[in-house]
């Protein structure tokens, strides 16, 4: 692993497309001849109420997108692509309390709103994700401690409510994410826990875990699931730690397994795509904390600091994404 700066990761609010969500990744990574699904990454800014859009190069650096920036979105706090890059979906808060859905051009990558968006969420949406089929969508709303939850009509990407919508989660939640299998849906809860739900196969309703929510550290900010679906993550930016969980593959439940210090005020999370590293973004020390992972217990231990971790990042990194693991 090289030693370099990471602040190409501090954009407002950044997802990275390079592979299937639901299967690790695939094969990833930058100009890997999978198509504009793996070579597009779109930026929400919140301050400009707009959407940037990108290539991604063969060697890694972004080219802006016809017509980019986007509009269509107002105060934009979170951005999610489909698997298949042809839909993008960001929440809007700033009293819009909604969701923007946008086509994707398969040749030019440039976006198109949806007929008859933006579609309403809870308050103050903070998270957002696409189910690993794309069938589904979810919404964490902060404001209101509760899940939107939607279908997403095949060839239109228009958002239709779930039976049963929003459902209740925590307090505060902030993150939310899909089990690679679909089957498993987890929020993390800025009062303090997970809430887990099992997603009902063709409905997508959710149904809470037996358990859930389950305790975490102080102030999750941010979660993720390993590529096998048998480790949770979660980032507690109060307690400055990450918390490990091993999910049961027939439940869903989490049973705790430990917890590693982090930086100060970490962020954001993910894992690269084949599932051997653990990267967390620290907002309050600028740099972020490199992990291994270890098979079979998904126990973290920290990178060698003689290769430079914790690595530098910009001011104030408030997210992280490896190639199709947002």
């Amino acid at each position: 692993m090289k030693t370099r700066s990471l602040s190409w990761l501090v954009l407002p609010v950044l997802l990275l497309l390079g592979g299937c969500p639901e299967g690790g990744g695939g094969d990833g990574g930058f100009g890997n001849g999978g198509g504009i699904s793996s070579r597009i990454a779109y930026v929400a800014n919140s301050g400009s109420n707009n959407v940037s859009g990108y290539m991604i190069t063969t060697n890694g650096a972004l080219t802006t997108i016809s017509g980019s920036p986007f509009s269509g979105v107002t105060a934009p706090s979170a951005v999610t692509v489909s698997a298949d890059g042809s839909f993008v979906y960001v929440t809007n808060q700033g009293g819009a309390n909604s969701v923007s859905a946008f086509t994707v051009n398969s040749t030019t990558a440039e976006l198109t709103l949806v007929a008859n968006s933006p579609f309403t969420a809870g308050t103050n949406p903070s998270a957002v994700t696409v189910s690993p089929n794309g069938n589904f969508l979810y919404v964490a709303n902060g404001g209101s401690n509760d899940v939107s939850a939607y279908t997403i009509t095949t060839g239109s990407g228009v958002l239709a409510p779930v039976a049963g919508s929003p459902f209740p989660a925590g307090t505060t939640p902030s993150a939310v994410t899909v089990s690679p299998n679909g089957q498993f849906l987890y929020v993390a809860n800025g009062g303090g826990n997970v809430s887990a739900y099992t997603i009902t196969a063709g409905s997508g309703v959710l149904v809470p875990v037996a358990g859930s929510p389950f305790p975490a550290g102080t102030t999750p900010s941010a979660v993720t699931v390993s590529p096998n679906g048998n480790f949770l993550y979660v980032v507690n930016s109060g307690s400055n730690n990450v918390s490990t969980f091993t999910i049961d593959g027939a439940t869903g439940a989490l049973t705790s397994q430990a917890t590693i210090a982090a930086g100060t005020s970490p962020r954001g999370v993910s894992i690269e795509p084949n599932g051997l590293l653990l990267y967390v973004a620290n907002g309050g020390s600028n740099n972020v904390s490199a992990y291994t992972i270890t098979a079979g217990t998904g126990a973290l231990t920290p990178v060698s600091g003689a290769l430079g971790n914790p690595f530098s990042a910009g001011t104030t990194p408030s997210g992280i994404a490896t190639p199709g693991r947002p």
